[in-house]
């Protein structure tokens, strides 16, 4: 299977679950490993696709299924808590994000 991109965004638009991404994929995966995390899988596939992104460009068919399958493999060998894709995760743990426009010098003031 090789869909023109814009054959693949309108597949993709199409799909509602993480079964059914992994299935048009061609991904074959355990359902109970699915069903406990597969919000986490979701989110980890999205911030791989940002990733490759911002360093390539637009993924081809072949990326994507190798992101998502990436994707799932981090929850085949881990767990949601360990992962620490969403941001609940991430607070427990003491991890912070913050956007780099609300980075100012100290001292800084704005100027009106």
């Amino acid at each position: 299977m090789n869909p023109t991109h814009d054959d693949l965004l309108a597949d993709l638009e199409t799909l509602e679950s993480a079964e059914d991404f992994l299935d048009y994929f061609g991904i074959d995966y355990v359902p109970a490993i699915v069903q406990v995390s597969r919000l986490h899988i979701l989110k980890r596939f999205h911030d791989y696709l940002e990733g490759h992104r911002q360093r390539a460009g637009a993924p081809s068919f072949a990326e994507y299924r190798f992101l998502l399958a990436r994707a799932y493999e981090d929850f085949v060998h881990s767990d949601a808590y360990t992962e620490k894709v969403m941001r609940v995760h991430q607070k427990a743990a003491g991890i912070a994000r913050v956007p780099i426009g609300a980075i100012k010098r100290a001292g800084a003031t704005n100027a009106s």
